[in-house]
């Protein structure tokens, strides 16, 4: 089998993780599977890279400040290939750029455009271990480039779409995908299987495992993803199309999303154009909003509502005082969103009464609600939110 594996900074945290590490490479490699190996910086080392360069600028040149960060993968990388060389194996470290990751040219966020195969495919003929640094490219003008949050999935997907692997294997630091959050809910429950959508939802509403943009690309390009835990041999979970999937659950999981705010405005002019203008420029601003509610204009005008991240809290409220200067404008960033997914609401009635339901029965009250095809998302008071949660996870028995 061609398998990529991808370890993340808490699994290559120091020399004896990497060591770990190794073995478990080691062990996959002589089960008589081609390997290619996507490695993060060890646990500690962007951050600590980060403060150097905010030491002298909290606005350092984005070009710099990618050639600095993407160093502590290149770092991880030589290890590991040292370490299994050690073993015997042959091996190669590469960086982005000897990879063939191609991307454009936005320097803390870019995009991959294309991966040449060549150079990896080659050193697999030749029965080495590729390890690559994950989180990094080229860009067209020759540039270190980085991904952005959850970089060193989205290098591992991407090479294994590119070559064609029969799996791709993400390593952290927990057994794979659960029903909640273990540390809110102990009886939460490891999920076996999961469909690409539910995982996109997941990770968009809080999950915290697999970043959604490696999740995106994996759906796009039918890749397999395992989610596995890197400090021992259980099984994790597959995330993988949902024809997959022999028996759909009603519900998968339930997310609890502790960074949002919720906006009002007050005596917005009820008349076409406003809206658009509003959410418009928030988009431009690179601002996501989330859940809108519009309520039935009553004397020329309405009342508008929706949610954003936290950290855009103070760039909202300038955008919104100089557009609307006159309207009455509240902030509430003591709100929690708290969703249910599950492919099975497809096909099933009445998922959504049974969480309106448990809630209720917890005088737990609902500010806001926002469904889609697969997904329940309700936004409460932040005191609540552990709470429904689990109120939620014994609703729809997942810990059965």
């Amino acid at each position: 089998m061609l398998i990529v594996q991808k370890y993340g900074g808490t699994s290559v945290g120091d020399l004896d993780k990497i060591q770990n590490v190794a073995d478990k490479v080691s062990k996959t490699k002589n089960a008589n599977n081609s390997v290619v190996v996507v490695v993060s910086a060890m646990s500690g080392e962007t951050n600590k890279l980060i403060s150097y360069a905010h030491h002298f600028s909290k606005n350092p040149q984005k070009r710099e400040f990618d050639l600095l960060v993407s160093s502590g993968e290149r770092v991880t990388a030589s290890l590991l290939a040292i370490a299994l060389g050690q073993m015997g194996h042959k091996t190669v470290a590469l960086t982005g750029r000897q990879a063939g990751i191609y991307t454009d040219d936005v320097h803390t966020s870019a995009r991959i455009n294309k991966i040449d195969r060549t150079k990896i495919e080659s050193h697999l003929s030749e029965n080495k271990i590729v390890i690559v640094a994950g989180f990094q490219g080229i860009t067209s003008s020759g540039d270190i480039s980085t991904l952005g949050r959850g970089g060193s999935d989205l290098t591992a997907v991407a090479i294994a779409g590119a070559i064609e692997a029969n799996l791709c294997e993400i390593y952290t630091d927990v057994d794979g995908i659960y029903t909640t959050d273990p540390r809110i809910e102990p009886k939460a429950r490891k999920i076996e299987k999961i469909s690409y959508e539910e995982m996109l939802e997941l990770a968009s509403l809080g999950a915290k495992v697999l970043q959604n943009r490696s999740v995106e690309l994996a759906k796009k390009l039918n890749i397999n993803l395992v989610t596995r835990n890197s400090f021992n041999n259980n099984e994790g979970t597959l995330i993988t199309k949902e024809d997959n999937i022999m028996e759909k659950p009603l519900v998968s999981g339930i997310a609890l999303d502790k960074d949002q705010a919720r906006v009002t405005l007050r005596g917005v002019k009820d008349e076409p154009g406003i809206a658009a203008k509003i959410f418009t420029t928030l988009s431009d601003k690179n601002i996501n909003v989330d859940m809108i509610i519009q309520n039935i204009g009553h004397d020329g005008t309405t009342n508008l509502g929706f949610t954003v991240v936290q950290k855009d809290i103070s760039k909202t409220k300038k955008i919104i005082k100089k557009l609307h200067p006159s309207e009455v404008m509240e902030f509430d960033d003591k709100i929690v969103k708290v969703s249910v997914v599950g492919v099975g609401m497809k096909s099933h009635s009445g998922v959504a009464s049974q969480a309106f339901s448990a809630l209720s029965n917890k005088k737990i009250n609902i500010q806001m609600i926002s469904t889609s095809e697969i997904k329940i998302s309700m936004v409460i008071s932040q005191k609540w939110g552990e709470k429904a949660v689990k109120a939620l996870h014994k609703a729809y028995k997942l810990d059965k």
